[in-house]
């Protein structure tokens, strides 16, 4: 089976300005997000407390908001994981209660509005020295890399061909990033990894 036929030309070189300008805007779009909006990192980076838990049926999330909120705990980011069925619970850290005492409460609260039949998957708690430290290195491990493969690419063919390499990678990191960043994704570890793939 053959897609393109044997002697088509293409002219790609042709196109070489609409593809920058195409792939410039790319990159001022998620510089310019990343700087006004940030990136909505996930609990390995801020610290917190996050509870997923199931429920027997759809479960409401505004309710589940007003419980929480009524409760106390008005700055927790309540979303749907993988199912309606399914909450993901997302709290920062906070002084006043320890890491069991915080979970208990959130268990509480759900299940007033689940019921007793709700299920918790798992609890995690993450201190948020640990975030910082986790910022810092992950940060440091792009780094490294795009130098690594400077000096491979380098090494193994010429020092130009290196340079727009590494140039090439960054720019796929940057966009990858700016597209977290425009649509609000959370960026955790499992995505630093996926990033540092690139």
């Amino acid at each position: 089976m053959e897609l393109v036929k044997t002697h088509t030309h293409i002219d790609f070189m042709g196109q070489r300005k609409l593809a920058l300008l195409f792939s410039g805007l790319l990159l001022l779009v998620s510089v310019v997000s990343f700087g006004v909006r940030g990136l909505n990192y996930g609990i390995d980076f801020t610290g917190g407390t996050l509870i997923e838990v199931g429920f027997p049926e759809t479960a409401d999330l505004v309710q589940v908001r007003s419980d929480l909120a009524t409760a106390g705990f008005s700055g927790a980011t309540v979303q749907y994981f993988g199912t309606p069925h399914d909450l993901l619970v997302r709290l920062a850290p906070r002084a006043d209660l320890s890491e069991a005492e915080l979970s208990s409460s959130i268990l509480r609260v759900l299940r007033i509005s689940g019921g007793d039949n709700m299920q918790l998957r798992r609890v995690e708690y993450v201190g948020p020295q640990v975030g910082e430290e986790l910022t810092e290195q992950g940060g440091l491990a792009m780094l490294i890399a795009l130098g690594a493969i400077l000096v491979y690419v380098s090494l193994r063919f010429l020092w130009k061909f290196s340079l727009g390499a590494v140039v090439a990678l960054f720019h796929d990191v940057i966009i990858t990033i700016g597209f977290f960043s425009v649509l609000g994704l959370e960026f955790d570890l499992t995505v630093l990894a996926a990033v540092l793939a690139v």
